[in-house]
């Protein structure tokens, strides 16, 4: 396959997580929610993850082109499965506290992709660092929204 088709099946795939992910978007019910202090306006959401999802599939192919389908790779694709159940969970089905579980695991799994990635390319390692502060930054969200919003 050649890189950049290669590189589209990446862009595709983080396409489709980020699909599954806004077939829950917020509504009436995240609205009603108190929020902390730190909670940006909504419309910063989408682009900033626009940029994060394409960081994420440049990242994923990088490594990719040079070492094959690896165990990082496949930490990369568990990685997304696990981004793309949060936004059901929080926004579908109302459960902020298996949201909360769920982006805990997802940073664990990014911090083992980042490290699986530096040694093979570190570029790769580097464009997910903005990911991995983003996620950060959004399980002090979620955990905040859930300590405010009881029960």
């Amino acid at each position: 396959m050649t890189h950049w088709k290669s590189l589209l099946v990446f862009l595709l795939l983080v396409a489709v997580a980020a699909g599954a992910g806004s077939l829950s978007a917020p509504d009436a019910w995240f609205e009603a929610l108190q929020k902390p202090s730190f909670n940006p306006p909504n419309w910063v959401f989408a682009p900033v993850w626009s940029v994060l999802y394409v960081l994420i599939a440049v990242a994923g192919w990088r490594v990719f082109r040079k070492a094959g389908f690896v165990p990082a790779i496949a930490a990369w694709l568990a990685q997304l499965l696990v981004n793309a159940i949060w936004s059901p969970l929080f926004f579908g089905m109302h459960r902020i506290d298996l949201a909360l579980i769920d982006i805990i695991i997802l940073d664990v799994l990014v911090l083992a992709t980042i490290a699986m990635f530096f040694p093979r390319d570190r570029v790769a390692g580097w464009l997910m660092m903005p990911y991995l502060a983003w996620i950060g930054f959004a399980t002090a969200l979620n955990a905040a929204i859930g300590s405010l919003n009881p029960g």
